[in-house]
Formats: structure tokens, sequence, C-alpha cells
């Protein structure tokens, strides 16, 4: 009997999970093919949703647990501790699983921790969502620094597509896919208004709807309280009810938050937010957004 190929995904954060969801089901699904799930950063962290409850809750089963997070703290030192630490654990994780294929999505941190710890130990890459471009924030250093780890590329886009060619890989071996993240809206059961509405313990009211998520701009000189405050002046200006969900574990994320908590605690009658939506009612919100 053949032994089935071994395919460890690597996810850290909701975001990167809601583009890899469909792909692992659909890896689990696959004759000849071994799923294995290795789950670090945000995903771990109750300040952030412990959002690897959602990945168990649609059936998937955590191989590897990475804790990196240094809780409580989000300053540039505590994120550069936590890649570091990611490097390491990612590594011990792959080592155990021995992976013919490694898939990662994205240009976070901890993506390029585990691009490292791939290319060290000597497991291929799969890349997905390379090529691209983020203004205001150190995106596209790390994207372009993971595409250089890689083995293979499924950017989304032709333009994504041809930098990643520019930056000197075989255009063999990119493949244009589309963008992982819109099967969620062709294969989720999204909520209507009232189901949302119920889901998240909200009256919605004739007012328009507002979904508002704010994430730091990580090469921006400013303070997290200065980058809020046009966004905070402009919702003020609205009769509109907003539904916040807060940022990432970035440098300046969890200021963010605490921020947003406040702002929201002024305006009760309103506003709410929480730490994570999950997938479906998120992406529902967006539909019925006005």
């Amino acid at each position: 009997m053949t032994t089935p190929r071994r395919i460890a995904v690597v996810t850290g954060t909701r975001a990167d999970y809601g583009l890899l969801r469909w792909l692992m089901a659909d890896i689990a699904a696959a004759p000849g093919l071994e799923l294995s799930v290795v789950v670090t950063g945000s995903h771990l962290s109750a300040a952030f949703g412990m959002t690897v409850d959602a990945i168990e809750a649609d059936g998937f089963v955590i191989d590897e647990r990475v804790p990196i997070l240094d809780e409580g703290d989000d300053s540039a030192l505590a994120v550069a501790r936590a890649t570091g630490r990611a490097v390491s654990g990612v590594a011990a994780a792959l080592d155990r699983l021995r992976p013919d294929l490694v898939v990662l999505v994205g240009d976070r941190d901890e993506i390029l921790a585990a691009a490292q710890a791939a290319l060290l130990i000597g497991a291929p890459v799969a890349h997905l969502h390379g090529g691209e471009l983020t203004e205001g924030a150190f995106d596209d250093a790390i994207r372009h620094a993971i595409t250089k780890l890689s083995h293979l590329h499924f950017p989304s886009a032709e333009p994504y597509a041809r930098r990643i060619v520019q930056l000197g890989e075989n255009p063999k071996n990119v493949h244009e896919v589309g963008a992982a993240g819109l099967d969620n809206f062709e294969r989720l059961d999204l909520l209507s208004r009232a189901r949302l509405a119920d889901a998240l313990g909200i009256a919605f009211d004739d007012r328009p709807l507002i979904v508002c998520t704010f994430h730091p701009e990580t090469l921006a000189d400013q303070t997290p309280a200065d980058a809020l405050a046009p966004l905070f002046a402009a919702l003020d200006d609205t009769d509109a009810q907003v539904v916040f969900t807060h940022a990432n574990a970035d440098t300046g994320g969890l200021e963010i938050n605490a921020l947003v908590d406040a702002y929201v605690a002024s305006h009760p009658d309103r506003m709410w937010a929480f730490a994570s939506l999950g997938q479906l009612r998120y992406l529902s919100a967006l539909v019925i957004a006005s």
C-alpha cells in the first residue's frame, strides 16, 4: 500500500486560517494525502479570542501547538521574541511530523518563522498569496522573504505571479489560482441579518451597519491613539450601528484593542466589540453591512 503524502499546514491567525480552511478540508478528504495542522500565534491567545477553538469546531485535529506570544506585551521587541520562538517551535513540530510539503499563506512574522524552520529542516514549502503589496506595514518585506524561502507559489492574480517571477522564481513553479478566501462565500451557509443578530446577541435596527477592523500600521510613525482618532471622529459623525473586531497580534495591536473597547463603551447604544467573530459571523456581517 502506498504511504500517503503528509501535507502540513501552519496557521497563526484567524485571517490566514480563513484563507486555508477549505484547502485544509480538501487535503483531508483527498485520497493519498494526509493533513497535519500546526497552530501558533494569536490562535493560542485568550486576548485574541483563542481562535484555535474555531479550528477544532470545524472538525480539524490539531497535531502541534506552538505558543509564542508574550501575553500582555505588544512591543516591537515582544514581536521579535515571538518570531524567534516560532522558528524554534515550528521547527520542532515539523521535525516530529516529517511532512512531504509545508503549506503557508501570506505575510506575517510567525509565517516567516515557519518558512525559515521548514527550509532549515529540509521540508519544501508551498506559499499562497505571494507577490502582493501592503501599504503602511512591513508585510511586503516578510511576504517577499517567504517567497524566496518557498518552492511552489500560488498567487491570487496575474500581477502578483509576475512579481514572483521578477523576484527570481522559476515560472514553472508559479501557478495563478485566484483568492483562496473567496471559497468561503461559496461554501459557507452565511447568516441572514436576523440570524447574525441572534448569534451576536445584538438588536440590529434600521440604522446603517458598519463592520470595522483596524490593524496596526507597523511602519507608521504615530501612536495607535493618533492613528485611530480620524476613524473615531468619522464614526462620531454617523448614527450607524458599528461592530468592531479586534486587531491582530502585531506591534501596537493590544493598545488598539484597548482603545477600541473604551470607545465602544462610550457608545453602548450602537457599538459592540468582539475579539473575533469567527469566519461565519464575520463574513456574514460583511455581506449585510451597509
